[in-house]
């Protein structure tokens, strides 16, 4: 029995670099549908804003946006995508991100 919890263990170890490289992936991905979406979707965002909005909603996006962002880079972006992004863009931590990166910008919703 404990040599079973000890290899369960060690598989779960192992798992944590894969996830976090799947994850960090598909935050890469999803980054490069955002610009035309802002363009789009969010016209209010001067395009010289683009990569902190960019950078703000994919880092407070959560697993499955991720993922579903992550796929409209490869589909195109449609109105899926922009009620993904205006629903990251209502948390309260995307807008501190937001006023961080971009101070005085207006948090279009």
């Amino acid at each position: 029995m404990t040599r079973l919890l000890l290899f369960i263990s060690l598989v779960l170890v192992a798992c944590t670099p894969v996830q976090q490289a799947t994850d960090q992936a598909g935050r890469s991905t999803a980054k490069t549908i955002l610009p035309e979406t802002l363009a789009i979707y969010f016209p209010q965002v001067p395009k010289e804003f683009f990569q902190p909005f960019t950078d703000c909603i994919v880092d407070n996006a959560d697993a499955s946006e991720v993922q579903s962002l992550a796929a409209d880079a490869v589909t195109g972006t449609d109105q899926g995508t922009a009620d993904t992004v205006r629903a990251i863009l209502a948390r309260a931590s995307t807008q501190q991100c937001l006023a961080a990166a971009v101070p005085g910008a207006a948090v279009p919703l």
